[in-house]
């Protein structure tokens, strides 16, 4: 669902309270897996979450990215399984962020 349908505001990071009662979009689903992750005592440092540009529709989207034995594993509310983040090309990052600090992602 939308912000503009959900919140009536172009864009609005929900708190997992307000996610659980209204819904939300992507980064509402992000924000969820990472703090249910961290409930269940993944470390900060061992994930991100992800703002990409999605270069097939052409709109930003975000994702939650776990390290897991040097892969990188994407958690995303658009592709079901859980998928190693190499297998995910249409997916341009833009920046990253966890409890930790942010990170800028420059092309490579």
């Amino acid at each position: 669902m939308t912000d503009a349908k959900n919140y009536d505001v172009t864009d609005y990071w929900a708190t997992p309270d307000e996610f659980t009662k209204r819904g939300g979009d992507c980064e509402d689903y992000a924000i969820a897996k990472f703090l249910t992750l961290r409930a269940l005592n993944v470390p900060s440092t061992a994930m991100r979450v992800v703002v990409v540009q999605d270069m097939n529709l052409k709109v930003g989207h975000a994702i939650a990215a776990v390290y897991v034995a040097n892969r990188i594993l994407v958690l995303d509310n658009q592709i079901k399984p859980v998928v190693a983040a190499e297998t995910v090309k249409h997916y341009m990052p833009l920046f990253s962020l966890n409890e930790e600090g942010w990170w800028l992602h420059r092309p490579a």
